[in-house]
C-alpha cells in the first residue's frame, strides 16, 4: 500500500522572513506536518490490519484518526504552496473579478478571511473556498483540520491558525500573524486552484 510522504518546500525555511521565521517553518514543516503524515500512514496500516483479521470493532476511532491526520496533511501541503517569498499584494484576472463579485472588494474579502481566521475557537484554519453548488467563493472556519467545512467545497487559500504556526514569533497575537501572512500569499497558486475548481465543476455538469 502506498504511504503518504512529507512534501519538500519550494523555498528555504528562511525565505518567508521577516513575516514567518525560519525556526517556525522548520518546526512547523519538519515536526508538526510530519506528525500528520506519520499519523495518517499509521492509521492506514491499522485499518489494513483490522480488515485482514476481520476485527473492525475499532473502526470509529480509526476513521476519526484518518480524517484528522489526512486532513492535516492535505491542508498543510496546500498551505506551503499558498505561500511564496515573492507573494503578497493581491490577485488579478478571473480570481480578482470573482472576489469583487462575491465579497464586494478585495479589502472586504481580506478583512472577512482575516477575522474568520483570527477568531477560530481553539485550533483550526481560515479558508477561502469555492462552493460548487452555488458557484461562489466563501470563507470558512475549519476546526482542527476537518470539522465545520462545507461538503463538496474546494479550499483555495488556507491560513493555519494552530498555535504552532505562529506562537514562537507572535506569541498570542494571532491577529498580527494573520496580518503578516498577506505579505507572502502566493496568488498565482490560489488562482490556479480557482481555475481548476471551476473547471472540474463544469466538467461534472
Amino acid at each position: 500500500m502506498k504511504h503518504y510522504e512529507l512534501p519538500e518546500l519550494g523555498y528555504d525555511y528562511a525565505a518567508l522572513e521577516p513575516h514567518l521565521s525560519a525556526r517556525i517553518l522548520e518546526l512547523h514543516h519538519g515536526k508538526h506536518h510530519k506528525a500528520y503524515v506519520d499519523g495518517a500512514n499509521l492509521t492506514l496500516d491499522k485499518l489494513a490490519e483490522a480488515r485482514g483479521t476481520g476485527e473492525l470493532s475499532g473502526i470509529v476511532g480509526l476513521e476519526k484518526s484518518l480524517a484528522f491526520n489526512l486532513s492535516g496533511h492535505v491542508l498543510h501541503t496546500m498551505f506551503w504552496t499558498n505561500l511564496s517569498p515573492d507573494g503578497g499584494d493581491k490577485p488579478d484576472g478571473e480570481l480578482a473579478a470573482a472576489i469583487d463579485e462575491h465579497f464586494g472588494s478585495f479589502t472586504a474579502f481580506r478583512d472577512q478571511l482575516s477575522l474568520a481566521t483570527t477568531t477560530v475557537q481553539g485550533s483550526g484554519w481560515g479558508a477561502l473556498t469555492w462552493e460548487p453548488l452555488g458557484g461562489r467563493l466563501i470563507t470558512e472556519q475549519v476546526y482542527d483540520h476537518q470539522a465545520n467545512s462545507s461538503q463538496g467545497g474546494t479550499p483555495l487559500l488556507v491560513i493555519d491558525a494552530w498555535e504552532h504556526a505562529y506562537y514562537l514569533q507572535y506569541e498570542n497575537r494571532r491577529a498580527d500573524y494573520v496580518k503578516a501572512i498577506w505579505n507572502v500569499v502566493n496568488w498565482r497558486d490560489v488562482s490556479a486552484r480557482f481555475e481548476l475548481a471551476r473547471n472540474l465543476v463544469g466538467t461534472a455538469r
